[in-house]
């Protein structure tokens, strides 16, 4: 495998399982090799190299804490899905992204399980998400149902149908907004400048630099994994 040398935790991972072995401490690391890995990748095949940057450390979080592919994970659009396909079991054939024969650019459910939706336009994975969640809910599971969207892609009104009917089934559901500037063009419209004046309020700031100080105090907590007991900290 190309630059092993450069990834050798990476080079241990065939599947978010194999990750979710590891110590927590390691995580930094891993995603520091999960990057150079995407950027060498695509540097070869071409391709939405930001998108995939940008969830890099949230991809790395999602397969750690989550039991995927029994907790369903999906991508809006699939762009940003690179780094996903690199660490559930598709390293081997990542150079082949967007080529004849090889892995899609988007997720594609007949390419992996850990692809539970695929699509190739935006703004679908609540919807998507909350179909998932409700056919779990009639079938009596557990599992979680989490869909990662953006900031470009939540300002399509599929995406606010799909909040809307979200919000009136009461369906267990996780949505992610991954608000970091790297949609394909720069979004527009009055959710962008909402996001925009959030991110930048004093009120929020101060907000999220509390809730760091408050996270780094508390106490581990012991959560349980298929086999074995974790200790993991509050997020800071």
């Amino acid at each position: 495998m190309s630059d092993s040398s450069k990834t050798p935790l990476l080079d241990k991972i065939s599947t978010p399982a194999a990750l979710r072995a590891l110590p927590e401490t390691d995580l930094r690391q891993v995603a520091d090799e999960l990057r150079i890995e995407t950027i060498d990748a695509v540097s070869v095949t071409g391709g939405h190299l930001g998108a995939g940057l940008g969830v890099v450390e949230l991809t790395v979080a999602l397969h750690y804490l989550f039991d995927t592919p029994k907790d369903r994970l999906i991508w809006d659009v699939g762009h940003q899905a690179y780094p996903h396909k690199i660490l559930t079991g598709r390293r081997a054939r990542i150079r082949t992204l967007r080529q004849a024969g090889g892995l899609s650019g988007f997720t594609k459910r007949s390419e992996s399980e850990y692809d539970p939706f695929g699509a190739a336009h935006s703004s679908t994975s609540i919807s998507a998400g909350l179909g998932m969640a409700v056919a779990r809910d009639l079938a009596g599971g557990h599992n979680n149902v989490i869909a990662v969207i953006g900031d470009g892609a939540l300002s399509a009104g599929m995406a606010y149908e799909a909040l809307n009917n979200a919000g009136a089934m009461h369906s267990r559901l996780i949505v992610i907004l991954n608000d970091n500037d790297m949609s394909i063009a720069p979004p527009t419209g009055a959710m962008s400048a909402y996001l925009a004046r959030l991110a930048s309020s004093h009120t929020y700031k101060s907000i999220r630099d509390t809730a760091k100080q408050l996270a780094i105090r508390l106490p581990k907590f012991c959560t349980t994994r298929p086999g074995k007991p974790r200790n993991i900290r509050a997020p800071s």
